[in-house]
């Protein structure tokens, strides 16, 4: 037994899977980016509002209806999102997942172009609008970005590569927090270019994509190309053996086609699959509902409230915390367990929810409570 262990291929680590890996995780940046570029301009896009409505009407809106607006940019990126996220499983089985990544991209270079000349056109439509789209082509990145580097990785590393998604995400979302300071890109006259900046990687993914190769499994499975297939993991593993890879996706095709197809209905009706479907619809529901989505969109303007003198700088020290701790995840996850860690997670999550909720509640001119805001919001990321 060990020996037939030992007669099997290495699974390395090659540079070529490595650029593949962090070409399609570009993605994962990109929905961290705009998840947290638009907290840092908020007065801005309010006085860019009041500025257009005055030039459209002679008068300027009045607080409650720049509210009103600026809410709507907000929350429009996540009705795109949602879109975007139906989307995914009909476009890789037309496109592929690589093509579908170059056809997302050119949404987000559509989406940033209207944001950006938003200003130009004195027109809040297009911020609007804008992260709308933006919203789609986040939402096809949740699922192309995590579904590619998964096919494209090695069974044991599989896992691994699985987390850099999250990982993008942070990081992309510091990455905003921080192009947001007013001596970079949040300023009055250079906040357009800090919405529009996602067109940026989204070119330099594309020209990246066309040095990777369509993920094997969607060759194999849905093509029925294995020579093509086979090629493709030759360059991604580093060897001419991948015969044990084919085999693999080879039983998985078999067993695709063994099992029925189910409508929406019969998947919850179905006590097969009640259960798994449940548990997925739940660990989604947890984590949007969790309250950390406020957090990222509205935290700035928050710690304003309570008082902060430069409610940035408390924000972005908020990101780093969130950066830092799933680096730490990363490590945890294989010792600790999913569950649990997941536990922990959400019974913090709650408790900090309930502090802030509490803490904003209260008179907030007192620094105690200014610091009690600020640990609560640390806590919460």
């Amino acid at each position: 037994m060990e020996r037939m262990e030992d007669e099997r291929p290495k699974q390395k680590v090659t540079m070529y899977l490595l650029y593949c890996v962090f070409t399609a995780v570009i993605g994962s940046l990109q929905f961290g980016y705009n998840t947290g570029v638009i907290n840092a301009p908020e007065q801005k896009l309010r006085s860019f509002f009041r500025n257009v409505s005055m030039d459209r009407y002679g008068e300027p809106f009045s607080d409650e209806t720049i509210t009103v607006v600026w809410s709507v940019s907000v929350a429009i990126f996540s009705v795109g999102g949602m879109i975007g996220s139906f989307s995914v499983g009909a476009m890789v089985n037309k496109f592929g997942r690589r093509k579908s990544m170059l056809l997302a991209n050119t949404v987000a270079v559509l989406g940033g172009t209207l944001m950006g000349l938003s200003t130009v056109s004195r027109s809040f439509e297009m911020v609007i609008v804008g992260r709308f789209v933006i919203g789609v082509f986040c939402g096809l990145c949740t699922g192309l970005t995590p579904m590619y580097v998964g096919e494209i990785s090695p069974t044991a590393l599989r896992g691994a590569f699985g987390t850099l998604h999250q990982l993008g995400v942070v990081i992309g979302i510091l990455v905003a927090q921080i192009f947001g300071l007013e001596f970079l890109l949040g300023s009055d006259t250079l906040w357009p270019l800090l919405l529009a900046l996602t067109a940026l990687p989204a070119v330099a993914q594309s020209i990246m994509l066309l040095f990777c190769p369509e993920s094997p499994r969607y060759l194999l499975i849905n093509l029925n190309q294995e020579e093509d297939a086979q090629k493709a993991l030759v360059c991604l593993r580093g060897r001419e053996d991948v015969s044990e890879d084919i085999q693999e996706m080879k039983e998985e095709a078999m067993k695709m086609a063994l099992e029925k197809k189910v409508t929406i209905l019969e998947l919850f009706r179905s006590p097969n699959y009640r259960q798994p479907i449940i548990i997925a619809i739940i660990l989604q529901l947890s984590q949007q509902l969790s309250g950390i989505n406020a957090v990222f969109y509205y935290s700035t303007g928050i710690f304003e409230t309570a008082g902060v003198k430069e409610p940035i700088y408390a924000t972005i020290g908020a990101g780093v915390v969130n950066t830092v701790f799933t680096v730490v995840s990363l490590f945890l996850v294989e010792r600790a367990g999913r569950r649990t860690l997941h536990l922990i997670g959400l019974a913090g999550m709650a408790v900090s929810a309930l502090l802030m909720t509490i803490s904003l509640s209260l008179v907030v001119s007192d620094p105690c409570k200014k610091c009690q805001i600020e640990l609560t919001f640390c806590l919460q990321k």
